[in-house]
């Protein structure tokens, strides 16, 4: 899917940090004189620096990369005006342009956003469109403005989200997407013939960053949300089930049927998964948990440390 190295001189900084940026990072490498990513920040249990997805991706690639811990410092603004770049490939970054990064190429910035803009404007729109139980979504590649994914739209593409997809199954399918979209768009954006309409502020939502707590589950919700919160919460920041007075991370989960028990009773077993009763009569059976401290288990395991009968509650 790659463009060609060097097409009639083309030269584009490439700003991205997450999963949702490798495949469009992959597809125009050739054109990339430099790669800018968030600095590692620390990740897991050890609470290590960890880079990001596009980091490794782009040394792998042989690609030069800077992760500069605000972009609008000038003199990276200058490092960039120097590359005389035509155009600013921005997918998934973290960090909000500022005009003079802008203005330093005649392009401007071009951005893929992982939703079908004017909705879901921010830094989380597939998972915010998982746990909002949208039934479609898809990536729009836009001109930049100095707003947050406000600019005018040039291209975009729909798919639907699937019944049991994750945030990280689906921003891995709309890495693909924003890929084809880009190369399809490549020889307007690099001739400057592309059109742009702007966005219907009107109907615009918002997509704010997920939180730990967005991915908790609450027994006095129903099943289907917090099906939902799962699938939006995985992998990150983490689905957590309230146990005792603590949490342990579900690994897998799915819908389970009725239940007459008091919402965060423990039901029984479908296989090796646990099945917990939420709000209206409905239940989730949770395949797999890591505990604090410990290895991932079935949930029959985890029960069977806990001596859980059918109606006790989890807290």
């Amino acid at each position: 899917m790659a463009v060609g190295r060097g097409r009639a001189g083309v030269s584009v900084v490439f700003f991205g940090s997450s999963e949702f940026a490798i495949r469009p990072l992959e597809a125009i490498a050739d054109e990339i004189s430099l790669v800018v990513t968030q600095p590692p920040r620390p990740a897991g249990r050890g609470r290590r620096l960890t880079r990001t997805p596009v980091h490794d991706r782009a040394e792998q690639l042989g690609l030069p990369v800077e992760a500069p811990a605000r972009c609008r410092d000038e003199a990276f603004v200058a490092r960039v005006r120097g590359l005389e770049p035509l155009a600013l490939i921005v997918a998934s970054y973290g960090q909000i342009l500022p005009k003079a990064l802008l203005d330093a190429a005649p392009r401007g910035g071009i951005n893929l956003h992982a939703s079908l803009l004017p909705k879901y404007r921010g830094a989380a729109p597939i998972q915010r469109a998982i746990l909002n139980g949208e039934r479609t979504t898809g990536v729009t590649l836009m001109q930049m403005d100095e707003g947050c994914d406000t600019g005018p739209v040039i291209a975009s593409v729909e798919t639907e989200i699937g019944d049991d997809e994750t945030a990280g199954e689906l921003e891995a399918r709309l890495s693909s997407l924003a890929a084809e979209l880009l190369v399809g768009q490549w020889a307007s954006l690099r001739d400057g013939t592309y059109v742009s309409i702007p966005q219907d502020d009107s109907l615009a939502t918002t997509a704010p960053k997920m939180r730990r707590e967005d991915g908790a589950l609450r027994f006095d919700e129903p099943a289907d949300l917090a099906y939902r919160r799962f699938r939006a919460a995985t992998p990150k920041p983490g689905c957590h089930l309230p146990v005792g007075d603590g949490y342990v991370l579900v690994v897998s989960a799915r819908p389970a049927g009725a239940a007459s028990l008091q919402p965060g009773a423990f039901v029984g077993f479908e296989g090796d998964a646990m099945v917990v009763a939420f709000a209206e009569g409905t239940s989730l059976a949770v395949g797999s948990v890591l505990p604090p401290g410990k290895k991932e288990m079935p949930g029959r395991a985890f029960v069977a440390g806990r001596r859980w009968r059918p109606g006790e509650r989890l807290t």
